[in-house]
């Protein structure tokens, strides 16, 4: 029997300006707003299978207060740990600025956050400064889960 080649190692980058056409198509895709996402483009982390763009998730900052967004996979790649990835290396980034804690809006994946020590809490709770972002404001709707973790 042959053997089959190792599948080639996720490769999670600081987002460049070239990677902003492979992301925007990516949440496209995954029907995420763009909104205000290239405004935050410095806190995007990509995941790269080759030359691949395969997934990306975002941190943007209000205070001590982080707010996770864009967290989107390929189709093709989705189950194979690249969101858990991603989600855990923007965790840390939080972690490492010293935030307090990491809030989110999801309308799909609020099955998911968990996993990471996220808690769903009412939009009354959110801390004012996330609260001016423009995913707040105007890109989810008012019927998004809003789930947070401290840190």
């Amino acid at each position: 029997m042959k053997k089959q080649p190792a599948a080639t190692a996720v490769r999670l980058v600081a987002a460049q300006a070239a990677d902003w056409p492979a992301i925007s198509a990516l949440l496209v895709a995954a029907q995420l707003p763009l909104d205000g996402a290239l405004d935050h483009l410095p806190g995007f982390i990509v995941a790269f299978r080759n030359s691949d763009l395969i997934g990306s998730a975002a941190l943007e900052t209000y205070g001590s207060v982080g707010l996770l967004r864009s967290v989107a996979v390929t189709e093709a790649q989705r189950g194979s740990s690249v969101g858990s990835q991603l989600v855990h290396a923007i965790i840390s980034r939080a972690k490492n600025a010293g935030l307090e804690s990491v809030v989110l809006l999801t309308e799909t994946a609020h099955a998911y956050f968990p996993r990471f020590g996220f808690q769903e809490i009412d939009r009354s709770a959110i801390p004012e400064p996330v609260t001016m972002s423009i995913e707040f404001q105007s890109a989810c709707p008012v019927s998004a889960a809003v789930m947070q973790l401290h840190l």
